[in-house]
């Protein structure tokens, strides 16, 4: 599709939907408003909202519910009188007469009815659950991260994601997460819209995103909608929670592993309010001397958020985030040592959501600075560097109509990358590529009853490397009726940045941003002018036989290509010699999902079968093919895991068992040195360079991979604050789960041992 036809088209259907809504608003009354719990200030998503006839209030009219920010909308209302009812389950119902004849605003903040709490509880468990997903998506809720086993008494994203089945990682260091096939700089991370490269701490326990900030998380395994870009394998988008705007409150804990401290409040009563979290590592003091070993890990994060009303129509959020993470992981050849890698992230941006008069639509517009910073190497000079920062704008929009709602909107992303990797490689001693990246998105919504629910939408993405746009065609569909459920997604994606790691070596974290390269720039490079495309097919089904019982079976079909992977060289050391690649990813996961108050459990089991192809001609030499097909080193065929929690007497309890086949490796057969004959002399006493001789790569499996994990916690109220105590059992039977063999040593290291934590938490 050309540049004019695809860029008319898409600019065609939105002239005209706007020109209908003028035309319906001079002739209707709307009706919108932000909906809060009168407690604290949060928005309350789910709400229902109700106009009902004056004269017969049993007769309903027009209805609407509150989305995640707590926004409503009721359009193409016809002028007069009508009794406005405003409920979510667990608060008191508020009612009021309005009198409509244009554009009105009502917001209401709902006091909690004591009465129903036992049914909130429930009703919130029943809609976001381990086995509620729809075509790849999942919604996360903080109470459901908080059951997981943890080594800390602050619950964390990343030991939640560890239980899902489509999702493997490094284990307990390294802070790499794959989604379905996908490699880590593949995953689209958000935070109130700002992206955020590297979420995840060097232990693989936490991330950036502790749950007592959490609002909700949006988990996309695959088939995204169009508002989302730029990432072939998955995204997670994080919101994170507001502050208390009705009265102080804060927290302070402390463990073997990290210590935390939280404080939010109003800064104008009942509007707007502030939220500040922090964490640091206390592995020093702590862990180390636990189990008697070293762990060479620093990490820690720094979370600020300011939310309150920008107008009568909108509100304005400003969130901050700044992470740090070092280590050493694995062994370096020919050194005293490993090098240590260290990481950090710093992001900033504002969210603000408003209900415009003009035109019959909630939007979101953001703004965001991001950038991120890798080193391999001393602090004070770093063998190897990179670097990338940029500035996001976008504007999202749900736009309603007459039987049809759609969603659309903007985005743009302008920075810059650079590299100095010490001059021995590919990529230039010093190099630095511009990203610029824009797109326009529309996906009707069309409701074919009560029963289907279908998403076509199509993406114009711009990438510096091409003035014509990418065309991104995506579909999600929905079909339910009674207990039965089914969803599909179908999706192409496009990618233009990529992270670059050296895959010989599992324990090799240090991550290369690039940009693809114009063609005109590009010399010999491989990546010129090709950026990463998949294409996404996922088909699932959900039953809920009984109130208490979710089942769920997804099926998932990932096709990739124009990937870069490392070239198989014989030497020990960091290389971004590059070759294309080409994947595919196949598999299903299954989940069973019980609840019946006071007792909770799941079981996952997921299975995942990857595989990419390759072909340069260096590879002949060693194997006498120039082609390789081979599985990367995160395909990881079965996966299960169980969880139970329950509680007694005041007691929670949590237990934890996780079972993984083994990853592939590559077996190295024997190790030798040469001299570079370029003077004379002797041999003996010229320097001379390592190698290795390998077997074909990633032909041999590491052993099976299965942990249990138990916590107990109690908490006690006092006088004016409560007071949790929190211990655990991280790997309870110790089992000794091998975390990779050194390829260039052969060196085995392994995952922690029996980890026993005893943490403390006071919250006022």
């Amino acid at each position: 599709m050309t540049f004019s036809r695809s860029v008319k088209c898409f600019l065609l259907v939105a002239f005209m939907s706007s020109c209908a809504a003028s035309s319906l608003l001079a002739q209707t009354a709307s009706l919108r408003g932000f909906v809060t719990d009168a407690g604290d200030g949060q928005p309350l998503g789910g709400a229902t909202v109700a106009l009902r006839s004056a004269e017969n209030a049993d007769s309903l009219l027009y209805g609407s519910v509150s989305n995640e920010d707590g926004v409503y909308l009721i359009r193409s209302i016809e002028p007069g009188t009508y009794l406005l009812a405003i409920s979510f389950i667990g608060y008191e119902t508020v009612r009021d007469t309005l009198d409509l004849s244009g554009s009105t605003t009502r917001s209401a903040d709902l006091v909690r009815s004591e009465e129903a709490l036992g049914e909130v509880l429930v009703q919130s468990e029943r809609e976001h659950g381990m086995a509620r997903v729809t075509a790849g998506h999942q919604r996360i809720r903080p109470e459901e991260i908080e059951l997981v086993p943890s080594p800390d008494i602050s619950a964390d994203l990343a030991n939640y994601l560890t239980t899902l089945p489509g999702i493997v990682t490094t284990g307990d260091r390294g802070g790499q997460f794959y989604v379905r096939g996908g490699e880590p700089s593949q995953n689209l991370t958000l935070l109130d819209g700002m992206v955020v490269y590297q979420p995840f701490h060097v232990l693989g326990f936490y991330s950036a995103f502790p749950a007592d900030i959490l609002s909700h998380v949006d988990l996309y395994a695959g088939g995204y909608p169009p508002r989302y870009s730029g990432r072939l394998s998955s995204v997670v988008d994080v919101s994170a929670r507001t502050g208390n705007n009705r009265r102080f409150g804060g927290m302070a804990s402390a463990s073997p592993f990290s210590s935390a401290v939280r404080v939010e409040g109003p800064i104008v009563p009942g509007h707007a309010s502030f939220l500040i979290s922090a964490r640091e590592s206390m592995l020093e003091q702590g862990a180390e001397r636990i189990i008697g070993q070293d762990l060479p890990f620093r990490f820690g994060d720094l979370f600020a958020k300011v939310y309150g009303p920008a107008s009568r129509n909108s509100r304005l959020s400003i969130t901050a985030l700044r992470t740090h993470d070092s280590g050493s992981i694995g062994d370096a050849p020919d050194a005293d040592g490993p090098d240590e890698v260290r990481w950090g992230n710093t992001a900033i941006g504002a969210r603000w959501t408003l209900v415009p008069r003009a035109i019959p639509a909630i939007m979101t517009v953001h703004f965001s600075r991001s950038r991120h910073v890798t080193e391999m190497g001393s602090e004070e000079e770093p063998l190897r560097r990179s670097e990338i920062h940029h500035t996001r704008i976008a504007v999202d929009g749900l736009f309603e109509g007459d039987g049809i709602n759609w969603e659309g909107g903007f985005d743009a992303l302008l920075g810059k990358v650079s590299n100095d990797l010490g001059g021995a490689f590919q990529l230039p001693n010093s190099s630095g590529n511009s990203l610029v990246e824009w797109g326009l998105y529309a996906e009707p919504i069309y409701e074919l009853g009560p029963e289907v629910h279908i998403r076509p939408s199509v993406r114009l993405q711009w990438y510096n490397i091409k003035i014509d746009p990418f065309v991104e065609p995506r579909v999600r569909a929905t079909w339910e009726r009674g207990i039965h459920h089914v969803s599909g997604a179908v999706g192409l994606y496009n990618q233009a940045v990529i992270g670059l790691n050296d895959r010989r070596d599992v324990a090799n974290v240090f991550t290369i941003w690039s940009v693809i390269p114009r063609p005109r720039d590009s010399g010999t490079d491989p990546r010129a002018g090709r950026l990463g495309k998949s294409v996404h097919t996922t088909l699932g089904y959900r039953s809920t036989p009984a109130s208490w019982l979710d089942i769920s079976v997804e099926g998932f079909y990932k096709r990739m290509s124009n990937l870069f992977v490392a070239e198989w060289t014989s030497f020990p050391e960091l290389t971004t010699r590059l070759a294309r690649a080409r994947g595919r990813t196949a598999g299903f996961e299954a989940r069973l999902e019980v609840r019946r108050d006071p007792f909770y459990a799941f079981v996952n089991y997921g299975y995942s079968n990857t595989l990419y192809h390759t072909k340069y001609e260096a590879v002949r030499y060693w194997f006498g093919t120039e082609s390789l097909a081979f599985r990367p080193p995160h395909d990881r065929r079965h996966q299960v895991t169980a969880l139970g929690s329950t509680s007694w007497r005041g007691l929670e309890f949590s237990i934890r068992w996780t079972f993984g086949s083994g990853l592939p490796y590559t077996q190295p057969l024997a190790f030798d040195s040469f001299a570079h004959l370029d003077h004379a002399g002797s041999v003996f006493d010229m320097a001379r360079s390592r190698r290795v001789i390998f077997d074909r790569p990633f032909n041999k499996v590491l052993p099976t991979y299965h942990r249990l994990d138990v916590s107990l916690e109690r908490t006690f109220a006092l006088r004016a604050a409560d007071l949790t105590i929190h211990g655990s059992l991280i790997n309870a039977y110790d089992r000794p789960n091998l975390f990779y063999v050194d390829t260039f040593t052969t060196q085995r290291a392994d995952q922690l041992p029996i980890v026993p934590s005893l943490g403390l938490r006071v919250s006022f």
